[in-house]
């Protein structure tokens, strides 16, 4: 991507923010917030998941 592609796509990303509606803003913060990973799954990858699960075996 060359330099100007890029400033182009930012300048458009960043207009298309300016005037988006709040509610549009809060849907889309929403909607990110829903697709990322759990805490613990960013942070400490499958290795909490594995415990989890071995611990509800124990006691179930």
């Amino acid at each position: 991507m060359s330099p100007n592609e890029y400033v182009e796509y930012v300048t458009e990303k960043v207009i298309k923010y300016f005037f988006a509606t709040k509610e549009e803003k809060k849907q889309l913060k929403r909607k990110k917030k829903d697709q990322r990973e759990p805490f613990l799954f960013r942070w400490f990858g499958i290795l909490p998941l594995a415990i989890l699960v071995h611990v509800r075996k124990r006691k179930g």
